[in-house]
């Protein structure tokens, strides 16, 4: 890249923040490019996600062969998929297995936990100071920090006074943790909430499930994936990745071609019956189209769903408790889930509705509601993440003219340009930056694309001898003003859920906010590679503190 005086010289050219799925990509292109390129993680190893993940029940809900990385034959090759939703072990493996493969670690530093990134306008570098009060300094910062990564625990009075074992389960010990005749209680019924309840329901002595507010649930149908069947998936592999290329969610699911008014009723019950029988999101994102953007529609389908659930749990008024009434199914995020309803009909499974009967106070002894107090010897909050943008609020980032990232957000939406660029904080690139893709598309599709395209700016940029980087006031107006027109098309934006910004465990976050990009992967992509060809004319670059027109 450009060259710099040894006194200000950076450490590296490019310094990575993450090191899980979208972390090791970024490591890989860059140095496919030789370009000086560092990863930290905060983590004692690589994985994201998938490292710190350790709950019971965690798996894919994205067909596995749909997740894996596309960009190597060779990887594609050896890799075997034990199951078609893999749990989080064998999906750490396989994230150990591509960085053993491309000899990824050696430019990996764990154990480093990032508290601030400051911008220097004179020299246009970022220092990055850690945790334990090292500095790096770099010309370009690649944030992939993750969409779920700041977990968010409720704020009841007592929940250090338990005397059991009390955990997020972002945070579930890496040691396994014995339930087998315990008294357990698992605060909130999100997805990782109905993965953990439906994988432990059975071995526990008592379970006790707090719910504030239902979800809509689907079931997964999960199940192993033979030799043969694996052969089969290698050999179509470039049909696979081309499908997920052209859908919306980037799954190999894509909606219906039908309308919804076009078939009667009858009609649309046989087809949501096959819906409802088939693996993954299909029943989601494979419906018809009006079900995202129709009442009448989503209304009807929603009832659908919620026969399917008064069929599969005994006692009528756990049944109807299950079932939401405060958003339509595929509003917000649907959690897949295996034998979670028929969980509630164990006898020694409970369920308390909060909303009727709230949390008072955790005590030493469990948990007490308005009604009543219930003993336990293990508490799980499965509470959820202050999605997005948590992970950014969490770290002090200060950009051009002493600006504070978290302040900038905080006013209105967290106004992003693709969800790569924020105006006022130069050579700073997100991957999986808010208004971005990747909350609503399979998420390793969308990091490709993003990766790829980061890379290939990261190149011209060297090619040109670019310093600085940033994108045009215009631009980020644009596109923030095209996510808001997305969301008044969706009827997602009626929900309370973290597709609209909204988390009750955090002050100030009851109201909407434009965190996602609704329009699809198809025309993300489009966006990105016009932007490329036309030589990125909503950036701002300069050289040696001289514009470079596009």
């Amino acid at each position: 890249m450009s060259p710099t005086d040894e006194t200000t010289a950076p450490d590296h050219e490019v310094l990575v923040i993450g090191a899980g799925v979208s972390g090791l990509y970024q490591l890989h292109r860059l140095r496919e490019l030789g370009i000086d390129v560092h990863v930290i993680e905060r983590a004692d190893d690589l994985g994201g996600t998938w490292y710190q993940n350790r709950y019971p029940g965690c798996r894919f809900d994205s067909e596995s062969y749909t997740y894996g990385y596309s960009f190597s034959d060779e990887i594609l090759a050896e890799w075997s998929w034990s199951e078609h939703f893999a749990g989080q072990d064998e999906t750490l493996r396989y994230l150990n297995f591509v960085a053993d493969k491309l000899d990824l670690r050696r430019d990996i530093e764990f154990g480093c936990t990032v508290e601030s990134l400051t911008f220097d306008d004179a020299t246009s570098t970022w220092t990055t100071r850690l945790a334990d009060d090292r500095t790096i300094r770099s010309r370009f910062l690649v944030t992939a920090i993750g969409v779920l990564s700041a977990p968010t625990l409720p704020h009841y009075e007592g929940m250090d006074s338990f005397r059991g074992d009390s955990f997020h389960t972002f945070d579930w010990p890496h040691e396994p943790v014995d339930l087998v005749g315990k008294r357990v209680a698992v605060i909130g019924t999100g997805a990782t909430g109905v993965q953990v309840i439906s994988a432990i329901a059975e071995q526990v002595g008592h379970l006790t499930v707090y719910q504030r507010r239902p979800n809509w649930c689907a079931p997964l149908h999960n199940r192993p994936i033979s030799e043969q069947e694996m052969d089969a998936i290698r050999a179509d592999y470039d049909r696979i990745f081309a499908r997920c290329a052209d859908t919306p969610g980037g799954f190999l699911h894509g909606p219906d071609p039908r309308s919804f008014h076009d078939l009667a009723a009858d009609e649309r019950r046989e087809f949501w019956e096959r819906l409802y029988a088939s693996p993954g999101f299909e029943k989601w994102v494979g419906n018809f189209r009006e079900i995202f953007m129709d009442e009448d529609a989503n209304a009807e389908f929603s009832e659908f769903v919620a026969d399917k659930i008064r069929e599969r749990v005994h006692d009528p008024a756990v049944a109807e408790k299950l079932i939401p009434r405060d958003h339509g199914f595929g509003v917000q995020r649907v959690p897949l889930e295996t034998r979670y309803y028929e969980a509630y009909n164990l006898p020694h499974v409970d369920l308390v509705d909060i909303e009727e009967t709230p949390i008072v106070e955790i005590t030493e002894q469990g948990v007490r509601t308005s009604d009543t107090e219930r003993e336990f010897d293990v508490i799980v909050y499965a509470t959820g993440f202050d999605a997005v943008t948590g992970a950014f609020d969490r770290i002090e980032i200060t950009g051009a003219d002493g600006r504070n990232l978290r302040d900038v957000w905080a006013a209105a939406d967290p106004d992003t340009y693709l969800g790569i660029f924020v105006h006022g904080f130069p050579n700073l690139f997100m991957i999986g930056g808010p208004q971005g893709s990747s909350s609503t598309i399979n998420f390793p599709r969308s990091i490709e694309l993003t990766t790829d395209w980061i890379t290939g700016l990261l190149r011209h940029v060297r090619d040109h001898g670019i310093e600085r980087v940033e994108v045009t006031v215009e631009a980020q107006a644009a596109w923030a003003d095209e996510v808001r027109r997305w969301y008044e098309r969706m009827l997602l934006r009626r929900a309370k859920s973290w597709f609209t910004g909204y988390n009750e465990n955090i002050e100030g976050r009851d109201r909407m906010r434009h965190v996602m990009y609704n329009g699809g992967l198809p025309r993300y992509r489009k966006r990105l590679e016009t932007a490329a060809a036309e030589g990125y004319p909503t950036l701002a670059m300069t050289r040696s503190g001289s514009r470079v027109d596009a």
